[in-house]
């Protein structure tokens, strides 16, 4: 019965098939396009809270902050990596319309297995590329496979000096900046150094001050994590 069924049922259209997966290409691209928005527009929020927290002199907080931000670029720079890769694998099935039209139907392609086994390893692509994978390999346009583990071959110490070191730059930029703005009393007063006493009430205010900064951090952490996801 079952060979019956293939007999009568049509076989899909090669041209069809690279049609639809370009369409949700396009359409995982937006998807990345969006994200990146989101995640710049949260950029800027945590830029301005790198400034306040540089006009009360809370610099810990700041360099906090100017972590996120790093945290924020990295993850934008990736999602360009991700979606320069869909457009990649989009342009290689284009080309293998007019291989379909003389063998009647879809050719392996070694360069779109390799972009969808590195795409796969994008935590933000993983449940997607595994889905055209499937139907990719059902085609006949790629080999099955299984996904490789990502290779970390930087060294976590040099990718923790590198993140310092941007960390540094976006702080010196941001903060500088802000430091320039400020009243010239209010510059020189800073560049002193704090007097050993101070009074129990400043103490205070410090301290209740730290909770509620402590508070909003971990509020912005929040939703760029949120973004980010």
């Amino acid at each position: 019965m079952e060979k019956v069924m293939n007999l009568i049922k049509p076989k899909p259209d090669p041209k069809q098939i690279l049609r639809d997966w370009q369409r949700k290409l396009r359409q995982e691209c937006r998807n990345i396009e969006r994200q990146i928005r989101d995640i710049q527009k949260e950029e800027r929020t945590v830029q301005k809270a790198i400034k306040e927290a540089a006009k009360r002199n809370d610099m810990v907080s700041a360099k906090a902050l100017a972590k996120e931000v790093v945290s924020a670029r990295r993850t934008v720079n990736r999602l360009y990596e991700n979606k320069a890769q869909m457009n990649s694998i989009s342009m290689h099935l284009g080309e293998s319309v007019a291989v379909a039209r003389t063998v009647g139907h879809l050719s392996k392609s070694a360069e779109v297995m390799k972009l969808v086994n590195n795409l796969m390893k994008a935590p933000q692509m993983a449940a997607t590329m595994q889905e055209f994978s499937k139907e990719m390999t059902k085609a006949g346009v790629i080999e099955e496979f299984v996904n490789e583990a990502i290779d970390n071959a930087l060294d976590s110490e040099d990718m923790e000096e590198e993140i310092d070191e941007e960390v540094d730059k976006v702080l010196t930029a941001i903060a500088g900046e802000t430091a320039a703005e400020l009243p010239e009393a209010v510059r020189k007063e800073r560049i002193k150094v704090p007097a050993q006493k101070a009074s129990t009430s400043r103490e205070e205010e410090a301290i209740a001050e730290g909770v509620d900064d402590e508070e909003e951090l971990e509020e912005i952490r929040a939703r760029l994590a949120k973004v980010r996801s």
